[in-house]
Protein backbone atom coordinates (compact mmCIF):
# COMPACT_ATOMS: atom_id res chain seq x y z
CA UNK A 1 0.00 0.00 0.00
CA UNK A 2 1.02 3.85 -1.19
CA UNK A 3 2.95 5.13 1.57
CA UNK A 4 2.08 2.53 4.31
CA UNK A 5 4.22 -0.99 3.63
CA UNK A 6 7.61 0.12 4.22
CA UNK A 7 10.29 -1.97 4.88
CA UNK A 8 9.85 -0.70 8.43
CA UNK A 9 6.00 -2.20 8.46
CA UNK A 10 6.69 -4.64 6.24
CA UNK A 11 9.25 -6.34 9.40
CA UNK A 12 6.36 -5.82 11.92
CA UNK A 13 4.09 -7.49 9.97
CA UNK A 14 6.69 -10.58 9.28
CA UNK A 15 7.15 -11.07 13.11
CA UNK A 16 3.32 -11.21 13.71
CA UNK A 17 2.83 -13.46 11.30
CA UNK A 18 4.45 -13.15 7.83
CA UNK A 19 2.37 -13.66 4.61
CA UNK A 20 3.31 -16.08 1.79
CA UNK A 21 4.51 -13.21 -0.44
CA UNK A 22 5.47 -9.58 0.50
CA UNK A 23 4.78 -6.31 -1.82
CA UNK A 24 6.90 -3.17 -1.75
CA UNK A 25 5.04 -0.02 -2.27
CA UNK A 26 4.34 0.92 -5.99
CA UNK A 27 7.49 3.04 -7.05
CA UNK A 28 7.57 4.88 -10.46
CA UNK A 29 9.63 3.27 -13.17
CA UNK A 30 11.09 6.47 -14.58
CA UNK A 31 12.05 7.46 -10.44
CA UNK A 32 14.46 4.86 -9.95
CA UNK A 33 17.47 6.82 -12.63
CA UNK A 34 18.06 10.10 -12.51
CA UNK A 35 17.69 13.12 -10.15
CA UNK A 36 15.19 11.31 -8.22
CA UNK A 37 16.44 7.84 -7.48
CA UNK A 38 18.24 8.13 -4.27
CA UNK A 39 14.81 8.73 -2.99
CA UNK A 40 12.65 6.30 -4.67
CA UNK A 41 15.15 3.70 -4.17
CA UNK A 42 14.45 4.12 -0.66
CA UNK A 43 10.96 2.51 -1.49
CA UNK A 44 12.84 -1.00 -2.76
CA UNK A 45 14.92 -1.32 1.01
CA UNK A 46 14.16 -4.81 2.68
CA UNK A 47 15.39 -7.43 5.06
CA UNK A 48 15.58 -10.94 4.61
CA UNK A 49 12.49 -11.07 7.49
CA UNK A 50 10.68 -9.45 4.46
CA UNK A 51 11.47 -12.62 1.85
CA UNK A 52 9.90 -13.84 -0.51
CA UNK A 53 9.18 -9.99 -1.70
CA UNK A 54 8.15 -8.70 -4.90
CA UNK A 55 8.33 -5.29 -6.01
CA UNK A 56 5.70 -3.12 -8.13
CA UNK A 57 5.98 -0.08 -10.26
CA UNK A 58 4.34 1.80 -12.52
CA UNK A 59 4.64 4.36 -15.18
CA UNK A 60 3.82 4.60 -18.98
CA UNK A 61 7.48 4.24 -20.88
CA UNK A 62 8.81 0.68 -21.50
CA UNK A 63 12.89 1.57 -21.55
CA UNK A 64 12.13 2.28 -17.98
CA UNK A 65 10.08 -0.56 -17.39
CA UNK A 66 13.26 -2.80 -19.08
CA UNK A 67 15.72 -1.07 -17.09
CA UNK A 68 13.67 -1.00 -13.85
CA UNK A 69 12.88 -4.57 -14.17
CA UNK A 70 16.40 -5.56 -14.80
CA UNK A 71 17.82 -3.57 -11.70
CA UNK A 72 15.13 -5.35 -9.74
CA UNK A 73 15.98 -8.60 -10.59
CA UNK A 74 19.77 -8.02 -9.70
CA UNK A 75 18.47 -6.43 -6.05
CA UNK A 76 17.42 -10.48 -5.37
CA UNK A 77 13.27 -9.54 -6.05
CA UNK A 78 11.69 -12.54 -6.22
CA UNK A 79 9.19 -10.55 -9.03
CA UNK A 80 8.39 -7.65 -10.77
CA UNK A 81 4.60 -6.18 -10.32
CA UNK A 82 3.14 -4.14 -12.91
CA UNK A 83 0.08 -1.52 -11.26
CA UNK A 84 -2.33 -1.16 -13.36
CA UNK A 85 -4.97 -0.78 -10.58
CA UNK A 86 -4.84 2.57 -8.94
CA UNK A 87 -7.59 4.54 -8.86
CA UNK A 88 -6.26 8.35 -8.05
CA UNK A 89 -7.07 11.01 -10.22
CA UNK A 90 -4.10 12.81 -10.21
CA UNK A 91 -2.39 9.02 -11.24
CA UNK A 92 -4.73 7.59 -13.41
CA UNK A 93 -5.88 11.14 -15.10
CA UNK A 94 -2.04 11.30 -16.33
CA UNK A 95 -2.90 8.16 -18.18
CA UNK A 96 -1.12 5.84 -15.63
CA UNK A 97 -1.80 2.67 -13.61
CA UNK A 98 -5.61 2.02 -13.88
CA UNK A 99 -5.71 4.55 -16.94
CA UNK A 100 -3.71 1.31 -18.81
CA UNK A 101 -7.12 -1.05 -18.99
CA UNK A 102 -8.63 1.63 -21.58
CA UNK A 103 -4.84 1.83 -23.68
CA UNK A 104 -4.32 -1.77 -24.06
CA UNK A 105 -1.44 -1.57 -27.18
CA UNK A 106 0.62 0.76 -24.26
CA UNK A 107 -0.06 -1.83 -21.61
CA UNK A 108 1.04 -4.79 -23.77
CA UNK A 109 4.28 -3.15 -24.58
CA UNK A 110 5.32 -2.16 -20.87
CA UNK A 111 4.42 -6.32 -19.91
CA UNK A 112 7.19 -7.28 -22.46
CA UNK A 113 9.73 -3.92 -21.50
CA UNK A 114 9.38 -5.39 -17.97
CA UNK A 115 9.10 -9.46 -18.82
CA UNK A 116 12.75 -8.36 -21.16
CA UNK A 117 14.64 -7.00 -18.02
CA UNK A 118 13.11 -9.34 -15.63
CA UNK A 119 14.60 -12.31 -17.22
CA UNK A 120 13.98 -15.12 -15.31
CA UNK A 121 11.82 -14.07 -12.73
CA UNK A 122 8.01 -13.24 -12.62
CA UNK A 123 6.25 -10.85 -13.92
CA UNK A 124 2.77 -9.73 -13.08
CA UNK A 125 -0.13 -7.16 -13.25
CA UNK A 126 -2.03 -5.62 -10.28
CA UNK A 127 -5.05 -4.81 -12.02
CA UNK A 128 -8.91 -3.49 -11.67
CA UNK A 129 -11.78 -5.25 -13.15
CA UNK A 130 -12.69 -1.85 -15.19
CA UNK A 131 -12.04 1.98 -15.24
CA UNK A 132 -15.81 3.26 -15.73
CA UNK A 133 -17.93 0.23 -16.11
CA UNK A 134 -17.25 -3.31 -15.49
CA UNK A 135 -15.28 -5.19 -18.67
CA UNK A 136 -13.57 -8.07 -16.66
CA UNK A 137 -13.95 -10.86 -20.17
CA UNK A 138 -11.88 -8.19 -22.88
CA UNK A 139 -9.56 -6.98 -20.09
CA UNK A 140 -8.96 -9.86 -18.40
CA UNK A 141 -8.60 -12.38 -21.82
CA UNK A 142 -6.31 -9.78 -23.14
CA UNK A 143 -3.96 -9.34 -19.77
CA UNK A 144 -3.71 -13.45 -20.23
CA UNK A 145 -2.81 -13.53 -23.59
CA UNK A 146 0.66 -11.72 -22.71
CA UNK A 147 1.39 -15.08 -21.01
CA UNK A 148 1.44 -13.46 -17.48
CA UNK A 149 2.90 -15.32 -14.73
CA UNK A 150 0.33 -13.87 -12.30
CA UNK A 151 -2.70 -11.65 -12.22
CA UNK A 152 -4.59 -9.80 -9.47
CA UNK A 153 -7.47 -8.46 -9.86
CA UNK A 154 -9.17 -6.17 -7.22
CA UNK A 155 -12.87 -6.27 -7.99
CA UNK A 156 -13.65 -2.81 -8.43
CA UNK A 157 -13.57 -0.36 -11.13
CA UNK A 158 -11.38 2.47 -10.79
CA UNK A 159 -14.21 4.73 -10.49
CA UNK A 160 -15.72 2.50 -7.55
CA UNK A 161 -12.31 3.18 -5.74
CA UNK A 162 -13.14 1.10 -2.75
CA UNK A 163 -16.44 2.69 -2.24
CA UNK A 164 -18.56 -0.18 -3.00
CA UNK A 165 -18.57 -4.07 -2.27
CA UNK A 166 -15.72 -5.87 -4.44
CA UNK A 167 -17.25 -8.45 -6.81
CA UNK A 168 -15.52 -11.62 -6.10
CA UNK A 169 -17.90 -12.96 -8.86
CA UNK A 170 -15.41 -11.46 -11.58
CA UNK A 171 -12.36 -13.00 -10.03
CA UNK A 172 -14.49 -16.16 -10.14
CA UNK A 173 -15.28 -15.29 -14.24
CA UNK A 174 -11.53 -14.54 -14.44
CA UNK A 175 -10.62 -17.71 -13.22
CA UNK A 176 -13.00 -19.21 -15.89
CA UNK A 177 -11.57 -17.18 -18.42
CA UNK A 178 -8.16 -18.44 -17.58
CA UNK A 179 -9.12 -22.09 -17.41
CA UNK A 180 -10.44 -21.50 -20.65
CA UNK A 181 -7.91 -20.28 -22.31
CA UNK A 182 -5.52 -23.41 -20.76
CA UNK A 183 -2.70 -20.57 -19.65
CA UNK A 184 -0.51 -20.95 -16.76
CA UNK A 185 -1.07 -17.26 -15.41
CA UNK A 186 -1.85 -17.51 -11.77
CA UNK A 187 -4.71 -15.86 -10.53
CA UNK A 188 -5.06 -13.57 -7.29
CA UNK A 189 -8.09 -12.11 -5.55
CA UNK A 190 -8.19 -8.94 -3.71
CA UNK A 191 -11.16 -6.80 -2.09
CA UNK A 192 -12.54 -6.93 1.11
CA UNK A 193 -11.13 -9.70 2.85
CA UNK A 194 -11.35 -9.16 6.14
CA UNK A 195 -10.44 -12.43 8.20
CA UNK A 196 -8.31 -15.47 7.54
CA UNK A 197 -11.15 -17.54 7.69
CA UNK A 198 -12.85 -14.83 5.13
CA UNK A 199 -9.57 -15.31 2.55
CA UNK A 200 -9.60 -19.26 2.73
CA UNK A 201 -13.66 -18.76 2.13
CA UNK A 202 -13.10 -16.73 -0.97
CA UNK A 203 -10.46 -18.19 -2.17
CA UNK A 204 -12.56 -21.68 -1.93
CA UNK A 205 -15.26 -20.54 -3.72
CA UNK A 206 -13.64 -18.07 -6.69
CA UNK A 207 -11.35 -20.94 -7.24
CA UNK A 208 -8.44 -18.40 -6.94
CA UNK A 209 -4.43 -19.48 -6.68
CA UNK A 210 -4.43 -16.78 -3.92
CA UNK A 211 -5.51 -14.05 -2.10
CA UNK A 212 -3.92 -10.48 -1.68
CA UNK A 213 -4.40 -8.45 1.37
CA UNK A 214 -4.08 -4.71 2.03
CA UNK A 215 -6.37 -2.71 4.38
CA UNK A 216 -7.31 -5.55 6.25
CA UNK A 217 -3.94 -5.66 8.20
CA UNK A 218 -4.08 -2.39 9.64
CA UNK A 219 -7.12 -3.67 12.15
CA UNK A 220 -5.69 -7.26 12.84
CA UNK A 221 -1.54 -7.01 12.69
CA UNK A 222 -1.92 -10.70 13.23
CA UNK A 223 -3.60 -11.40 10.28
CA UNK A 224 -1.55 -14.10 8.63
CA UNK A 225 -1.05 -15.83 11.66
CA UNK A 226 -4.66 -16.57 12.61
CA UNK A 227 -4.49 -14.65 15.67
CA UNK A 228 -6.36 -11.52 16.92
CA UNK A 229 -4.21 -8.55 17.57
CA UNK A 230 -7.37 -6.68 18.74
CA UNK A 231 -7.71 -8.55 22.06
CA UNK A 232 -3.68 -8.62 23.21
CA UNK A 233 -3.66 -6.90 26.77
CA UNK A 234 -2.85 -3.30 26.05
CA UNK A 235 0.36 -3.08 27.22
CA UNK A 236 1.71 -6.08 24.75
CA UNK A 237 0.10 -3.86 21.85
CA UNK A 238 1.64 -0.69 23.07
CA UNK A 239 4.81 -2.28 23.36
CA UNK A 240 4.54 -3.46 19.81
CA UNK A 241 3.92 0.28 18.78
CA UNK A 242 6.69 0.94 20.53
CA UNK A 243 9.22 -1.80 18.83
CA UNK A 244 7.71 -0.15 15.67
CA UNK A 245 8.50 3.34 16.51
CA UNK A 246 12.25 2.37 17.64
CA UNK A 247 12.48 0.53 14.18
CA UNK A 248 11.45 3.56 12.20
CA UNK A 249 14.42 5.49 13.88
CA UNK A 250 16.96 2.75 13.27
CA UNK A 251 15.82 2.46 9.47
CA UNK A 252 15.47 6.16 8.53
CA UNK A 253 17.32 8.13 11.04
CA UNK A 254 16.44 12.04 10.03
CA UNK A 255 15.87 10.61 6.83
CA UNK A 256 11.98 10.01 7.32
CA UNK A 257 9.57 12.76 9.21
CA UNK A 258 8.16 11.13 12.69
CA UNK A 259 5.11 12.35 11.39
CA UNK A 260 4.87 9.44 8.84
CA UNK A 261 4.80 7.41 11.83
CA UNK A 262 0.99 8.57 13.19
CA UNK A 263 -0.55 6.93 10.68
CA UNK A 264 0.23 3.39 12.36
CA UNK A 265 -0.95 4.46 15.73
CA UNK A 266 -4.53 2.81 14.59
CA UNK A 267 -3.05 -0.40 14.47
CA UNK A 268 -1.75 -0.44 17.87
CA UNK A 269 -4.13 1.96 19.87
CA UNK A 270 -8.06 1.25 20.35
CA UNK A 271 -10.59 -0.23 21.68
CA UNK A 272 -9.71 -0.56 25.29
CA UNK A 273 -9.00 2.30 28.13
CA UNK A 274 -7.12 4.88 27.99
CA UNK A 275 -6.12 4.39 24.13
CA UNK A 276 -8.14 7.67 23.07
CA UNK A 277 -5.86 9.89 25.20
CA UNK A 278 -2.50 8.00 24.10
CA UNK A 279 -3.29 8.30 20.94
CA UNK A 280 -4.41 12.07 21.39
CA UNK A 281 -0.93 12.65 23.17
CA UNK A 282 0.93 10.46 20.38
CA UNK A 283 -0.67 12.88 17.53
CA UNK A 284 0.25 16.07 19.09
CA UNK A 285 4.15 15.31 19.44
CA UNK A 286 6.51 16.69 17.64
CA UNK A 287 9.52 14.19 17.64
CA UNK A 288 9.96 10.46 17.96
CA UNK A 289 11.59 10.58 21.43
CA UNK A 290 8.07 12.19 22.46
CA UNK A 291 6.39 9.25 20.96
CA UNK A 292 8.42 6.74 22.90
CA UNK A 293 8.50 8.60 26.46
CA UNK A 294 4.52 8.47 25.94
CA UNK A 295 4.58 4.61 25.09
CA UNK A 296 6.71 4.42 28.33
CA UNK A 297 4.86 6.51 30.55
CA UNK A 298 1.42 4.15 29.08
CA UNK A 299 3.52 1.23 29.97
CA UNK A 300 4.56 2.52 33.31
CA UNK A 301 1.05 3.06 34.81
CA UNK A 302 0.17 -0.04 32.75
CA UNK A 303 -1.34 -3.27 34.83
CA UNK A 304 -1.97 -5.24 31.61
Amino acid sequence: MEDVTDTVFRRMVASAGAPDVFFTEFTKADDLFGRRSTLSRRRLRYTNAERPIVAQIWGNEPTSYRDAARLLRDRGFAGVDINMGCPKRKIAGKGFCSALIDNRSLAAELIAAAREGAGPIPVSVKTRIGTNRVVTEEWVRFLLEQHLDALTIHARTAKEMSEVPARWCEIARAVRIRDGLGVDTLIVGNGDVLSLDMLYRRAGKSGVDGVMVGRAIFDNLEFFSGGDFRNRPPAVRIRRMREHFELFEREWGSSMNFHALKKYVVVYAGGFPGADLLTERIMRATALEQAVAICDDFLGGSRC
